[in-house]
């Protein structure tokens, strides 16, 4: 990868780059999506049976038409081929542990589906609240814009056809949900652009919502990450596993918890190994603090575990 310097605050603030995603942050720890989202009457709202795609990863979807935006202005290099596939893959065991299977999933206590390599979130279109948004939606609707079209039914505007985790696991055994994993297999490349691209636009955010005493420490702690190893997947992973973090009104009493918030909270560092340690160490105070802060009904100490166990992974030098 050629390492390049994340750009000054002057260059950040004249941005006038446009998020994709119609929120602020759109993983499961942000505010509301306004991702429109059509009714679904009955629980197979997707696609003719594939017979084919019953028993083996069928690679119908080889064309997946990945562009990498110029890197002038936002900091971020191009991401070679392998490059991203390493950074796809470790996303991938990160949130389904490299499992085919795990590509359609309800985890246990959430009330959406986690889709893909970066179990993008879908809810079902029954009116139910949003409150980490529906991003899944938001990756269909980049794939056709990239001409890669999704098993016949699957809209980038209607919910998922699951209404809870029972059904969900029901349906698994349909030859359906077989296509739809095998779908998101064979398009892991151009879900892990669809995150690249994610942190990419997020990048002169990060310092225009930040307050202006804290803006050089934010700053000096993108470069010093940027600049390191590796550094990129921290980042790119961080944004996906839990948002931007540029809404300051979410989270639990007022203080949130996404990739803003880490940079914030990260102590001084050169870049090199110290700095990618720094921000794990950073990642970690920052999600004990949600702990701290959720109510305690919902248990999430239980997470930390399993959070630690990622976040680890940021401190070795990855591509």
């Amino acid at each position: 990868m050629k390492i390049k310097a994340v750009v000054a605050l002057a260059a950040f603030a004249s941005l006038g780059l446009s998020a994709c995603s119609p929120s602020a942050q759109m993983t499961r720890d942000t505010g509301k999506s306004t991702m429109p989202q059509a009714s679904v009457a009955g629980s197979s709202a997707f696609g003719a049976h594939n017979p084919a795609a019953q028993n083996t990863v069928h690679s119908s979807y080889g064309s997946q038409n990945i562009s990498r935006p110029s890197q002038a202005g936002n900091g971020m290099p191009d991401l070679s081929t392998t490059e991203l596939r390493m950074i796809g893959d470790q996303i991938f065991k990160n949130e389904g542990g490299g499992n085919v299977d795990n590509l359609v999933h309800w985890n246990d206590g959430e009330n959406f589906a986690s889709m893909g390599i970066g179990h993008f979130t879908w809810y079902p279109a029954d009116g139910r609240t949003q409150r980490f948004g529906s991003t899944f939606p938001e990756l269909l609707a980049y794939m056709q814009q990239r001409g890669v079209q999704p098993p016949a039914g699957l809209s980038a505007t209607g919910g998922a056809p699951w209404r809870s985790k029972g059904e969900l696991m029901q349906a698994k055994q349909t030859g359906q949900v077989r296509e739809l994993q095998n779908f998101l297999y064979q398009t892991r490349d151009l879900q892990t652009q669809f995150i690249v691209d994610r942190t990419r636009r997020a990048m002169p955010k990060l310092v225009n919502n930040t307050p202006e005493h804290l803006r050089p420490q934010v700053i000096s702690n993108l470069n010093a990450v940027a600049n390191t190893k590796g550094g990129w997947y921290a980042l790119i992973d961080y944004t996906n596993f839990k948002g931007e973090g540029l809404n300051r009104s979410g989270g639990y009493n007022r203080q949130n918890w996404g990739l803003l918030q880490v940079l914030e909270e990260m102590q001084p560092a050169r870049p090199g190994e110290q700095a990618l340690h720094a921000f794990a160490d950073a990642a970690m105070r920052v999600l004990e603090r949600r702990v701290r802060n959720s109510p305690p009904a919902n248990g999430e100490s239980r997470w930390l575990a399993g959070w630690s166990n990622r976040v680890n992974t940021y401190r070795r030098l990855l591509v």
